[in-house]
């Protein structure tokens, strides 16, 4: 570990200085696309303009043989596309890869000065934080990079999740973090073969009401099995201030599922999801957006206790300091959300 003084000393002659609190744009949804697919990347600045943020993705879903092609498409997209100011990020392949090396170098070199953040695939602790780190550092300063590029960790191993406060206090460069449910799943031996969301046989059970049935009266509900990861997720960057987001859903067709992952996910204090498809798009739109009636109650909370001080009573529900400080959450974000979006600036009253 550095010594606090050093932590933010650039790691190369010459690289930008790192940031000293992370931005927090809207960050409802990442959009994945394949940068080696040409008609993908056609239509990208028409889903720039629907997407919090777009991704080329390198790693898993580009095949071996379009790896090249998937990177020097992304080059094209990075000085050519007109992304009407949505960030640009990429996911590298995997560190014991041979395809990252290459990765890093031609991104930050040729793209550098218009990527916002690298997303790193498999982290299983603060050293893999720390190579991308220093590495990035040196090829910033030799591009001649101005400002830092942020990294992301998914969080897809036991090792990672084991280490994840670790990892979201390595570098001031961290910005977030996001569940990788697939390869999580392999990684702890799970037993399904779904892409995020629940599973028909993770279910509790009723008591039976009767002693001589014991299927009598039995009520089953399905569970979350990404309710613990995802809880320990956020406060591990929440508590270093960086964000947290869900994963994939991978059953693109499934979209009631889809809507109820996702806004699990965002109950539980994640900012943003990953959407695989343009259908997802909308629904991580509609479900990271807060509701406008919760907006509206959580402004009349805050119109009542203006200071944050004191017990009121508000439509019959006791309102003190820490429900004053959820409503700033509710009522902050849906203000930063509107200044973009005339819709949701309408349905807020803003």
């Amino acid at each position: 570990m550095r010594n606090p003084r050093d932590f933010f000393k650039p790691l190369a002659v010459g690289a930008p200085e790192p940031v000293r609190e992370i931005p927090v744009p809207p960050s409802r949804m990442i959009h994945f696309f394949d940068p080696s697919n040409e008609k993908m990347r056609a239509k990208l600045p028409a889903i720039a303009a629907k997407a919090d943020i777009v991704l080329g993705n390198l790693e898993d879903a580009v095949s071996i043989d379009n790896k090249e092609a998937a990177r020097q498409g992304l080059v094209e997209v990075g000085k050519t596309a007109d992304l009407g100011g949505t960030p640009l990020w990429t996911r590298v392949n995997s560190l014991e890869s041979p395809w990252v090396l290459d990765d890093l170098t031609t991104l930050v070199t040729e793209i550098g000065d218009v990527l916002d953040v690298i997303m790193i695939p498999k982290v299983e602790g603060a050293q893999d934080i720390h190579y991308v780190d220093r590495l990035v550092a040196q090829l910033e300063a030799k591009a001649g990079v101005k400002r830092p590029i942020l990294l992301h960790a998914i969080l897809e191993t036991a090792s990672g999740m084991a280490n994840v406060e670790e990892i979201a206090a390595a570098s001031p460069r961290m910005q977030g973090i996001s569940l990788g449910p697939a390869d999580l799943a392999a990684s702890r031996r799970m037993k399904t073969t779904r892409v995020g969301g629940g599973h028909p046989g993770y279910v509790s059970i009723s008591d039976p009401t009767s002693a001589d049935d014991l299927e009598a009266g039995r009520v089953r509900a399905q569970q979350d099995p990404w309710h613990y990861t995802v809880a320990r997720m956020v406060d591990a960057c929440v508590s270093n201030g960086i964000l947290p987001f869900y994963g994939p859903f991978g059953d693109i067709k499934d979209v009631v599922a889809c809507e109820a992952q996702f806004r699990a996910a965002f109950i539980l204090g994640c900012v943003g999801t990953w959407s695989l498809h343009p259908v997802q798009i909308d629904i991580a739109k509609k479900v990271f957006s807060p509701d406008p009636d919760e907006v509206a109650f959580a402004k009349k909370i805050i119109e009542a206790i203006p200071d944050g001080k004191g017990v009121h009573m508000i439509d019959g529900k006791m309102q003190d300091d820490a429900s004053w400080k959820q409503a700033k959450v509710l009522v902050e974000l849906a203000e930063q959300l509107a200044e973009n979006d005339d819709e949701l600036k309408a349905a807020y009253g803003f």
